[in-house]
Order: structure tokens, then C-alpha cells, then sequence
């Protein structure tokens, strides 16, 4: 009696355990501020989401603006959660523009303004130097006290930071950019890693293979802390591959996308998806969403978990 007992015990933790972990998981698209103070238009994302299981919007908050608080309202009142994108060196900086505190408080003034909304994390993108500067190890180490500056002003307001960095920075530090996941760690509560195939060189090999492409980066990322990063991990996905958007169907963007979300899924110690559209056109997403289980409705862990 008492081994049925522990058996069902542990049969019932390990349920629990499944089921918190894939409620935890997170599935986002980003938004442009234009696109969220747009009614129809936002009304009719958050029915999809609503309807497809995406938990999450990236917002941008490029200005200010009489409707950006009232349009927050609405995301949060449908249950989504809002991760406030603030582009902090747009198109990345030079050696004046990351060293000047006065352009880091202006850019703060936003993301303490997205906080003041309702913010649930604040997103650091573009955190970096140029990609047309010269390789210079100093770099890293100019973006990382940005980054340590940021961190301070924005968790002293309880809300957690993440940054976007470059898929290639998953397996080594960039020297041209300034970005270096090891140095970075004790100073992000997220990172957000850009793992479109598209970007990777040669596009055409990793394009063609964007579970592997993607799949592999996460676990290299991870594979970096031992697979116990001290920090959460959300892949940025491509809702279409940019450099063939004229040549493949709906149905082929479809597949590339759903690889790409089961590349995320597979991959050790992430928390979820975003998908990019710069256009925030996610309708074939909302297809494979609806057509496919993917996390948290996908318990297919359960049966192994239990035996």
C-alpha cells in the first residue's frame, strides 16, 4: 500500500512539475508602438492571440504619446503580458554615443515610462556598438557597464531587464558589437538571443536548416553556464526568412516557422519565443499555432515524467 502510495506520490509531483513548467513557458510576437496604438488593429491580435495561446507582446516604446498607457491597459486586461522594447543606440553606437550617461537617462525616461504603464519587463535592444566598427576588445566591456547601469535603475523599480543580442554571440563573444554573454551574466535578469537563420553566414546553408540553425544556438548559449544559465532565455524567431519572402508560399513559411518553434521547444533551459515581424504580420503564425500543439499545451512529457 505504502509503494502505491509513493508511486502515485511521485506520479502526481512529477504531473505538477510538467504542467507549472510548460504554464511558465512563453510565446510572444513584437509590436511596434504604432501598431498597439492602433485599435482595430490591436484588437483584433489580442483576439488571436487569445485564440492561439501567445501569452506575450513586445512593445515598442519609441515616444510619448496620450494613447500608449491606455493601450498597455487593454493588452494587460486581456491577461498578455508586456515586455517593453526601448532601442537603446539605434543601429547600434560609436565610442561617444555608448560613453554618454545623458543619452542613457534618455532612454531610460522611456523605459521608466513603460514601467509607469504597466510594464512587465523592460527589453534593452540594440545594447551595443555599431557593426561597422572595428573589433576592439574594449567594447564589451563599455557595453557591459551600460548594461550594469540599466539593470540598477530599472530593477530598483522591481521590474526585470532583459537584452537582445546576436544569434552569433551564443557561441562567442563579438568583438565588433561589444556583446559577450559571459561578461554580461550577472547583470541581465534575460537575454533574448536573435537566432534568425537568416543571419546567419552563409545565409543559404543556415536558412535551410533553421531547426538545426537555432536548436544548436540555444544549447551552445546554454552550454556556456553548465546548462544553469543565471539568467532567463527567450529565442527572437523570424516569422518569414527575409532574403526569400518573395519566393516561398504561405505553406513553406509555415513549416519554416514551425521548425523553428519546435527548434525553441527542444532546446535546454529556455522560457519560450518571440517572433519577429517587423511589419507585426503573424498571420501564418496564427496558422501553425492553431494547427499544431506547441507548449504549454503540448504535455507529452507527462508519460515519461510518470514511468
Amino acid at each position: 500500500m505504502c509503494k502505491l502510495w509513493l508511486k502515485y506520490l511521485i506520479s502526481t509531483l512529477a504531473l505538477f512539475s510538467v504542467v507549472s513548467s510548460a504554464q511558465a513557458w512563453d510565446k510572444g510576437i513584437y509590436l511596434t508602438q504604432y501598431v498597439l496604438e492602433k485599435p482595430s488593429r490591436l484588437d483584433y491580435l489580442i483576439s488571436e492571440a487569445k485564440a492561439t495561446g501567445i501569452n506575450t507582446f513586445v512593445i515598442d516604446h519609441d515616444f510619448y504619446s496620450k494613447h500608449y498607457a491606455a493601450a498597455i491597459s487593454k493588452v494587460k486586461a486581456a491577461g498578455i503580458k508586456d515586455v517593453a522594447r526601448i532601442v537603446v543606440f539605434s543601429d547600434g553606437g560609436n565610442a561617444e554615443q555608448i560613453h554618454s550617461q545623458a543619452h542613457w537617462e534618455e532612454k531610460f525616461l522611456l523605459a521608466e515610462d513603460a514601467i509607469k504603464a504597466g510594464a512587465d519587463a523592460v527589453q534593452l535592444d540594440y545594447i551595443r556598438y555599431s557593426s561597422k566598427e572595428p573589433a576592439n576588445p574594449q567594447h564589451a566591456k563599455d557595453v557591459y557597464q551600460v548594461i550594469k547601469w540599466f539593470k540598477a535603475k530599472i530593477n530598483a523599480e522591481h521590474t526585470p531587464m532583459q537584452i537582445d543580442i546576436f544569434g552569433e554571440v551564443s557561441y562567442y563573444p563579438s568583438m565588433h558589437i561589444g556583446q559577450d554573454i559571459n561578461l554580461f551574466a550577472d547583470s541581465v535578469d534575460g537575454v533574448n538571443p536573435m537566432v534568425y537563420p537568416s543571419h546567419y553566414w552563409p545565409y543559404q546553408k543556415y536558412s535551410a536548416e533553421p531547426y538545426k540553425t537555432i536548436n544548436s544556438s540555444l544549447n551552445s548559449l546554454e552550454g556556456k553556464f553548465n546548462g544553469n544559465a543565471p539568467f532567463k532565455v527567450h529565442a527572437f524567431i523570424e516569422a518569414a526568412n527575409f532574403h526569400y519572402l518573395k519566393k516561398t508560399s504561405n505553406a513553406e513559411k509555415q513549416s519554416y516557422l514551425l521548425q523553428e518553434i519546435r527548434a525553441v521547444e527542444n532546446a535546454k533551459g529556455v522560457s519560450g519565443w518571440y517572433v519577429w515581424s517587423g511589419n507585426n504580420v503573424y498571420e501564418n503564425l496564427f496558422q501553425v499555432l492553431k494547427n499544431n500543439k506547441t507548449r504549454p499545451a503540448d504535455f507529452s512529457d507527462i508519460k515519461t515524467a510518470q514511468n
